[in-house]
C-alpha cells in the first residue's frame, strides 16, 4: 500500500485577483475632468466641491484643477462623532 497520495491536486491554490483599490491621485496634482482620485469600497473618503461618486463608490473629477484633502467631523444619529476626509478640487480662476 503507498504511504504518499498519487498526482492529487491541491485544495488551497485558488486566490481572487487584487482590485487596485485606493488613492491615484494625491493631494496638489493636477487632474482633468474625468480623471479617478479614489477607488474604495464604501465611503471611507467622501466627494466634496467638484468631484462626484460613482456607483462603485469611485471618486472622479467633474472639472479639471487641483485635488485637494481635508476633513470634516461627521455626528452619528447617536451622537458618536467620527472625522471622515473629504476630497475636493479646486478649480484655477
Amino acid at each position: 500500500m503507498a504511504h504518499k497520495k498519487a498526482a492529487g491536486t491541491s485544495k488551497n491554490n485558488r486566490d481572487s485577483q487584487s482590485k487596485r483599490r485606493g488613492v491615484k491621485m494625491f493631494g496638489d496634482q493636477v487632474c482633468l475632468a474625468g480623471n479617478i482620485i479614489v477607488r474604495q469600497k464604501g465611503t471611507v473618503y467622501l466627494p466634496g466641491d467638484n468631484t462626484a461618486l460613482g456607483k462603485d463608490f469611485t471618486i472622479y473629477a467633474t472639472e479639471a484643477g487641483k485635488v485637494k484633502f481635508g476633513e470634516k467631523r461627521i455626528r452619528k444619529y447617536d451622537g458618536r462623532v467620527f472625522r471622515k476626509t473629504i476630497v475636493n478640487v479646486e478649480t484655477a480662476k
